[in-house]
């Protein structure tokens, strides 16, 4: 599996790439078709669709080949296959576009969640979005669990609330791709991507923006990688322990940037 090339046309360059969805698969054929309908109809001819998959051995990677043969917006890459913060990593690295978009391979977006998270960037001169979501478990997207997500988490911007308690979820999170900067490497140690992305927007660009609109569909199933599970006592002082370190490690080496993103 390679790398497709997603524009061909002349004069066409990287820079002119709106939005960036960044997707990691891995075994998710069961839904992830319905979430490509529902990510590529929001998406724009200058806009791409990054899916990398990390090894797939179901009909995953059929399927998206399925939907890059019609839709030259996706482009279809070869994970490292070393978990799930790798894949991102991977994945980021190859995306061209302006506005990065996080998705899961199993949720469904909401109609206008592209249009309202761009709109935030603009009116609010923020360099991370976060947005609402509802949940909903397995195959029935009517079988509500919870209305948002937000008054689960008490979701909120700023870098030692979310140190304390994450409210960052990957799949309701965009950013504009000048933090990439300092969000690569993602290191290995630590246990989540979302929180590492979303504290470092908070530290170097400004506390984040997060809008109360519920603009997707979470989906809880057995196979998944739940951002609403909670850890012993001791796994989770231990992870906050290792994210200070990383996080004063990687402030220490980006201290001149703080305060530069946003500006666009």
């Amino acid at each position: 599996m390679v790398t497709k090339e997603i524009r061909q046309e002349p004069g066409f360059e990287a820079a002119d790439i709106r939005i960036s969805v960044v997707l990691p698969s891995y075994n998710g054929e069961a839904f992830i078709g319905q979430q490509l309908e529902s990510i590529l109809g929001q998406l724009g001819e200058q806009d791409e669709l990054v899916v990398s998959d990390d090894g797939s051995v179901d009909g995953t990677v059929p399927i998206v080949k399925e939907y890059q043969r019609t839709d030259g917006r996706i482009c279809l890459l070869k994970g490292p296959g070393q978990g799930i913060k790798r894949n991102i990593g991977y994945a980021l690295r190859h995306a061209k576009g302006r506005y990065i978009f996080l998705a899961d391979q199993d949720d469904i977006w909401l109609e206008h969640k592209v249009s309202r998270v761009l709109q935030a960037f603009e009116e609010q001169r923020a360099s991370v979005v976060v947005h609402d979501a509802r949940v909903f478990a397995g195959e029935d997207a009517a079988h509500i669990q919870m209305e948002s997500f937000y008054a689960f988490r008490g979701s909120g911007a700023g870098v030692i609330k979310n140190i304390i308690k994450n409210s960052y979820i990957g799949c309701c999170m965009a950013f504009r791709r000048d933090l990439l900067e300092v969000v690569l490497p993602i290191p290995e140690q630590i246990e989540m991507h979302d929180q590492w992305i979303g504290i470092l927007g908070d530290y170097f660009a400004g506390k984040s923006c997060f809008l109360p609109d519920v603009l997707l569909l979470y989906r809880r199933h057995g196979a998944n990688n739940s951002a609403m599970e909670h850890y012993g006592l001791g796994r989770m002082l231990r992870n906050r322990l290792v994210f200070l370190w990383c996080f004063g490690g990687r402030v220490w080496s980006k201290r001149r940037r703080k305060g530069a993103f946003g500006e666009m």
